[in-house]
């Protein structure tokens, strides 16, 4: 168990985090952790532009002004939604010496972050809970499992078929769909890429399991792991194949091998996957 205090800095890249959700979260860190974590929310976490949390100078703004600061050792991911893809050509310029070795918490949406982050070497990124998860139904339970990863560097937090052998990465199917072939494309040659979905018609995995499974550097990945596609909407007509069907036809299309399941997903299940090597 590690002893030092740690010191997180939440910010919000893309939607907004409520102040109750902020207030629990903080109880419940205060209360698990005393004198050993302390959690500070951005006031960028509170602002309201449109969709999004304060407009895109501001979000980037935020990103770097904790990534940079030396007094914060993670930067974690207040919400999901959209609009972190639209602030990495102002972030990954901008971030200096200390935003290259800190720990960086989030899924979803962040990805568009972190994938664009990995490429260029940028910190120890994790897929994991986001801070507004304490809003889910059990949802301290999300935030629990993220704290005693960030505090003390639990392995049970960890997607339980993370490898060893080989890098790993995981995304949601959507964003990294939306990376590949653009200049935030992160190199996963070699890696174990698990996927997850939330909220998608069927037809849009298959087209997204397709674009991803097409791409030359793709083929190139160790093998995918497919975790959970909730909320799936009814479409008419019934698309007639499940996730898992059609993760298997295009991984075996492309000859990338496929893993089975993993997991990760939205929910408070979701275990952590780190970018990279453990």
């Amino acid at each position: 168990m590690r002893s030092e205090t740690i010191r997180i800095g939440v910010v919000a890249p893309a939607g907004r985090v409520s102040r109750t959700a902020a207030e629990r979260v903080t109880a419940l860190a205060r209360a698990s952790y005393p004198e050993r974590v302390t959690i500070v929310f951005h006031p960028q976490c509170f602002l309201s532009s449109g969709h999004f949390a304060g407009d895109d100078e501001t979000r980037a703004a935020a990103f770097i002004e904790v990534a940079n600061d030396p007094q914060f050792d993670v930067l974690w991911i207040g919400r999901g939604g959209y609009g972190s893809g639209r602030i990495a050509s102002k972030v990954i310029p901008a971030l200096g010496s200390e935003a290259q070795t800190k720990t960086y918490l989030g899924y979803s949406d962040a990805g568009a972050l972190f994938g664009t982050m990995y490429r260029h070497g940028i910190g120890r990124i994790f897929h994991g809970p986001m801070a507004a998860d304490i809003g889910r139904d059990n949802g301290e339970t999300a935030i629990a499992r993220a704290l005693s990863f960030l505090v003390d560097r639990d392995e049970t937090a960890l997607e339980p078929h993370v490898s060893r052998d080989a890098p790993n990465a995981a995304f949601n199917i959507t964003i990294l769909a939306h990376l590949l072939g653009t200049p935030s494309e992160p190199d996963l040659s070699g890696h174990v890429v698990m996927l997850e979905e939330v909220s998608e018609y069927m037809y849009r995995i298959d087209r997204d399991l397709l674009q991803i499974t097409s791409n030359p550097m793709m083929r190139r990945a160790k093998g995918l792991r497919l975790g959970r596609c909730s909320a799936i909407p009814a479409n008419d007509p019934d698309f007639g194949q499940d996730e898992e069907t059609v993760i298997r036809h295009w991984c075996e299309v492309s000859g990338i091998p496929y893993l089975g399941r993993a997991d990760i997903g939205h929910d408070v299940d979701n275990k952590i996957v780190p970018f990279g090597s453990l």
